[in-house]
């Protein structure tokens, strides 16, 4: 895993952030089970709970091209610690990875922690353990496609 090569597109995708009100701009990149990286950055709205993170644009983007299987994400963002995802990024983590996801936490000046999603939200909500897996509102998704964690 090539994590030196997810976090510069992290930081790539950090320039295209449109954060025009909080100007706190974060890239965040995905390896999914195909080898492919898909990244992505924030977005800002004028109303601001409407603003969508870099980490919730990635894996749309990654389910829209046809990747759900997410084995590690990095992030980044022009701060003095490492960011780490919210609580949001971290619970829309948990529906396409388990506990084991590779998080790697960077900056723009070169500090970097990895750790992982199950240490970042360790009572992730999930299909199987708050939600009957066989309920008619389950998605039509693939044994491959479920991350029943």
């Amino acid at each position: 895993m090539d994590l030196d090569a997810l976090v510069l597109a992290a930081l790539a995708a950090r320039d295209r952030a449109y954060a025009p009100y909080s100007g706190f701009r974060v890239g965040a990149a995905l390896l999914c089970a195909s080898g492919r990286i898909h990244a992505a950055a924030n977005v800002e709205s004028a109303s601001y709970g409407l603003t969508v993170c870099a980490e919730r644009n990635a894996i749309a983007r990654a389910v829209f091209e046809g990747d759900s299987q997410i084995v590690a994400v990095a992030v980044s963002a022009d701060c003095d610690r490492v960011v780490t995802p919210c609580g949001a990024c971290r619970q829309v983590l948990s529906e396409f990875a388990g506990p084991d996801l590779v998080v790697v936490m960077t900056n723009t000046h070169g500090k970097r922690e990895v750790t992982t999603l199950g240490a970042l939200l360790p009572h992730a909500f999930t299909r199987t353990t708050h939600l009957d897996p066989n309920a008619k509102t389950t998605p039509n998704l693939s044994k491959d496609q479920r991350n029943d964690s």
